[in-house]
């Protein structure tokens, strides 16, 4: 029911089939392709390197978890958010190198670190430049 409701909103359009879901996902695809101004091959090395980098985090958050052997529910979900959002930016930007797009990679976590508050804004031809490559 919501996918097509979906479907007949302005942002794609596609006739309710066995087919819908790949239209939407090449759709979805396209959009991030020009989105982030990249081609095809480098769209697929980004994926990658946010699964990877993703699993890469969740595995060794509880490893690490599991060393510090917390009983207490509450505090062991608590200490798993921070561990894992700590090492999620690590564990990308330690993929992109082997999937040659450490450089994409960089500008996309200044630019969710100024979203959240925790790098100043850029001002003037730097703002610019990071615009061009997103």
């Amino acid at each position: 029911m919501f996918f097509t409701d979906f479907c007949a909103t302005k942002y794609i359009t596609c006739i309710p089939s066995a087919g819908a879901d790949a239209i939407y996902t090449h759709n979805m695809l396209e959009r991030l392709q020009k989105k982030w101004k990249v081609n095809g091959l480098q769209l697929v090395l980004i994926l990658c390197t946010f699964a990877i980098g993703g699993s890469l985090t969740g595995y060794v958050g509880k490893r690490l978890i599991h060393v510090l052997d917390i009983e207490q529910k509450w505090l062991w979900v608590i200490t798993y958010i921070v561990i894992i959002t700590i090492l999620w930016p690590l564990a990308v930007l330690l993929v992109s190198v082997f999937f040659g797009q450490f450089r994409f990679f960089t500008g996309y976590l200044k630019k969710v670190g100024r979203r959240m508050g925790l790098l100043k804004s850029e001002t003037g031809s730097q703002k610019s430049e990071v615009q061009n490559q997103e």
